[in-house]
């Protein structure tokens, strides 16, 4: 078998500026055609929306070849934002898959001509059903466009290919046009973020979005000193649980201030004689129990801090646990 001399293949590459205008062809191109897909954009997106929204059922998304590669994600968004969705191959539905398709159900199908032979069964069979089609495609007068019951119209466009054959910028319209569709449905349905948490409960989305509860460990002790304390003892207790920081609490055992490392520098020369309440920073950023991983990140960097007390949620002056910043180095 003949092995492919990869770095040969890059010195051969030929003029780098050239491919760079390349590339960059094909990014503008693309670009061109969503800025006429947001232009086209009319009532007919605003029917398909309640169209989804009405749907009883399931919205069932078919395509072929790249329509089908779109329409795969198409299903997969849909149903990670609150709305029941499956992708159908349409290839696949006319050989027994067809009863996956019920009259309560909506289908969406992509096809850039609307001629694609594989979805003329699908269609006419969702006909016989009631089910309604909306149709993602840029021929209005086609199979796929005759029968649509909502017509999502693709503007005319090229394809980015240079023999103008392979589906690029008509796919790339496919794409943002269903993601429109898609979170425009969300949006009505009211799904917030608390609702994505539950369909995302795994990787780094999960993560994100899981409480900050999940990354402390509520038997840990924490460093917290008392208002009277040395700072001798202050700087004992930070090492001890070694986060760079120590909570001061008061008689209740609430939190009314905090003394970081750079708090104990600045007083290195009140060391021998000053009181925790001394050196403290009052009021602390605190975050309530609950608070999910992605916000505590995004109030650490934004108030360029580096370790956090979780306070409960019922009385925000109460300490039940610290992160700090590397604690969230998962979610990088």
């Amino acid at each position: 078998m003949a092995t492919v001399n990869r770095s040969a293949a890059r010195d051969n590459l030929g003029d780098r500026a050239l491919v760079l205008e390349i590339g960059r062809d094909v990014i503008d191109q693309e670009a061109r055609a969503l800025h006429s897909l947001h232009h086209a954009l009319d009532d007919n997106f605003v029917d398909a929306v309640r169209l989804v929204l009405g749907t009883r059922e399931r919205v069932i998304v078919t395509g072929v070849g790249k329509s089908g590669h779109i329409g795969r994600k198409v299903a997969a968004t849909l149903a990670s934002t609150g709305t029941p969705a499956f992708f159908l191959h349409a290839a696949e539905a006319s050989h027994g898959d067809l009863g996956m398709l019920g009259p309560q159900d909506t289908l969406i199908v992509l096809s850039n001509s609307g001629f694609t032979r594989e979805i003329r069964p699908l269609l006419a069979y969702a006909r016989r059903l009631g089910a309604p089609i909306i149709g993602i495609v840029s021929e209005r007068n086609s199979p796929l466009g005759r029968q649509a019951d909502v017509l999502l119209q693709l503007p005319r466009a090229k394809e980015a290919c240079p023999a103008r054959i392979a589906p690029t910028t008509s796919t790339t319209m496919m794409l943002a046009l269903s993601d429109a569709l898609a979170l425009a449905v969300m949006r009505e349905r009211g799904i917030a973020r608390d609702d994505l948490a539950r369909l995302h409960p795994g990787g780094e989305i999960g993560y994100r979005l899981s409480p900050v509860d999940d990354i402390i460990d509520g038997n840990a002790p924490l460093p917290l000193v008392r208002l009277d304390a040395p700072l001798r003892d202050v700087v004992l207790e930070m090492t001890s649980v070694g986060k760079g920081v120590a909570g001061v609490v008061d008689q209740d055992g609430c939190l009314a201030g905090v003394i970081t490392d750079g708090d104990l520098r600045r007083s290195i020369d009140q060391v021998l004689i000053a009181k925790a309440a001394d050196v403290m920073t009052r009021t602390p950023i605190t975050v309530p129990s609950g608070t999910n991983i992605e916000d505590v990140r995004a109030l650490m960097v934004d108030s360029k801090i580096t370790v956090i007390f979780v306070t409960d949620r019922d009385n925000d002056r109460r300490p039940i646990g610290v992160v700090h910043i590397h604690d969230l180095a998962a979610m990088s």
